[in-house]
């Protein structure tokens, strides 16, 4: 089998067999492919396109790529949630104890954020002493033990996609749904999860930026599932603002608590109460999502689900007293209000706008290798649709930062305000089973 004549084959419009998928995975892998190449056949891709079988076939080869996880040790359902990230999401932290507490078991490895999407671990490590690292072993035994476990993925996970990826990156292949959606369900496919949630996000803060191309990425991704044999399923949601209120790292903590408490937001609260009906029907807990949002919303009521919390983090070294009282957390040295320029109501808030501003003050990464301001990024004060006065507060922006004035002016551009109230939007606008 030669590489040009896959090349030629997918250039010309033909469907690749998975023979031919494995011997170009493989092969790139191992270093025997150049770069050359397969630079030229993902262009291929990103014109020609893939069929449901093209796509499932590339995702596996990806997969067995490298190290699999198996969680056959952990008792029952396995159920794992991806979203496709956003600003100010820390769903995870907030849906993940709720669904244990609940009888489920979540197995869940998480990324880093980079640019203005934020990461789930990043936000774990600005609780004092958690800890990400944990072996198989423990990771295994922890879920067992207290149903929830949240750690970062081993450098042997997937090591075909994290090629792939960095020369999707520098070739102009990015926008393509069938490399999309393989990069995305092969890493969560060897997490060993039986059953999938997708939270595929929309809008400005999203990678995906109209609920059409969303939609087309998580009917893929679904149909992959099902191609091997994972119960996968998708929720469409809103990021043309940021999800909640708190946009940083330790502040999206407190956020997250203060949701277990039944006090957060009403955008992140819906959220987690959709998602996980959703869940504890895939981990068979409950008849239908609708029983399960009933359970999800008993959880918080009853502080199950913050106790769930505090167990992963005990677990996992973390400093519980952080949990128990969020005024703990280190503040920035500044926290500095933007105020609106004219009285009205709040039309828009630019996620992208937003999440860019937070990056600048410390509470993201240009580049892998930036370390993160645990305190700094932004607390919204007003959402879409609220009414407010001239020079009344739009959000604080905290930062350790001397030299903020321009990220100021940058967030007080993120909001709209026109006279008009805009019409209500739901968080979830779609459920793909």
């Amino acid at each position: 089998m030669r590489t040009v004549d896959i090349i030629e084959k997918k250039r010309d419009g033909g469907k690749l067999s998975p023979e031919e998928i494995s011997f170009f995975i493989q092969g790139y892998t191992r270093g025997e492919i150049p770069d050359y190449q397969a630079s030229a056949l993902l262009m291929a891709i990103l014109f020609q396109g893939m069929d449901e079988e093209e796509i499932a076939s590339l995702t596996d080869a990806m997969r067995l790529s490298g190290e699999q996880i198996d969680l056959s040790r952990i008792a029952g359902v396995k159920v794992d949630k991806h979203s496709t990230g956003g600003v100010g999401d820390k769903t995870s932290l907030v849906l993940g104890p709720l669904v244990a507490s609940c009888g489920a078991k979540l197995a869940k490895m998480s990324g880093r954020g980079l640019g203005h999407t934020g990461g789930t671990l990043d936000k774990m490590e600005s609780i004092p002493g958690m800890r990400i690292d944990l072996s198989e072993e423990e990771f295994i035994k922890q879920v067992n033990d207290i149903g929830i476990a949240i750690i970062g993925q081993t450098a042997d996970i997937d090591p075909a996609d994290k090629k792939l990826y960095a020369l999707r990156d520098v070739t102009g292949t990015v926008e393509s749904i069938p490399l999309i959606a393989s990069s995305i369900m092969s890493k969560k496919l060897c997490s060993g999860a039986s059953a999938i949630l997708l939270d595929v996000k929309f809008g400005s803060g999203a990678f995906m930026k109209t609920l059409d191309k969303a939609k087309e990425l998580a009917e893929t991704m679904v149909k992959i599932g099902a191609h091997l044999n994972r119960d996968t399923r998708a929720i469409l949601t809103d990021m043309d603002e940021p999800l909640g209120l708190a946009v940083g790292n330790s502040l999206e903590v407190k956020e997250a608590i203060a949701t277990l408490k039944g006090e957060g937001p009403k955008d992140l609260t819906e959220l987690v109460i959709k998602a996980g009906g959703i869940m504890l029907e895939q981990a068979h807990i409950v008849s239908d999502h609708k029983e399960g949002e009933a359970k999800i919303k008993a959880a918080i009521d009853s502080g199950a689900g913050l106790d769930k919390l505090k167990a992963m983090v005990e677990s996992q070294g973390g400093d519980v007293s952080y949990i128990d009282d969020p005024t703990k957390f280190k503040m920035a040295r500044f926290a500095l209000e933007v105020k609106a320029p004219e009285s009205g109501y709040i039309r828009r808030i630019d996620s992208l706008g937003i999440g860019v501003s937070a990056m600048k003050l410390g509470a993201g990464r240009a580049t892998k290798e930036d370390a993160i301001d645990m305190a700094s990024g932004i607390v919204l004060a007003k959402k879409v649709g609220d009414y407010v006065e001239k020079g009344e507060v739009l959000a604080l922006a905290h930062t350790n930062k001397d030299d903020y004035a321009e990220v100021l002016r940058s967030i007080a551009d993120s909001f709209e305000i026109g006279k008009e109230r805009p019409n209500e939007r739901p968080i979830v606008y779609g459920y793909i089973k």
